[in-house]
């Protein structure tokens, strides 16, 4: 039964290492931080864009108030 013990002790690295594997972990991390750079820039770029938007219309609101006044 003493083969038992390390058969329990080995299935857990040796699981992990296969999973790990499964899961192609290192061959395209750099292709995916590229794809979610150019995301997080173009999210980026349209938020800006947006708020120059807002700022735009609240300026115009805030003349029109003050010619109401």
């Amino acid at each position: 039964m003493e083969w038992l013990q390390y058969l329990v002790l080995l299935i857990c690295p040796l699981m992990m290492i296969f999973c790990m594997k499964g899961h192609g972990h290192g061959h395209k991390h750099k292709d995916h931080e590229s794809h979610c750079s150019e995301d997080t820039n173009t999210k980026m770029s349209k938020l800006e864009f947006e708020n120059e938007k807002l700022r735009n219309e609240i300026e115009a609101l805030s003349s029109m108030v003050k010619k109401g006044s």
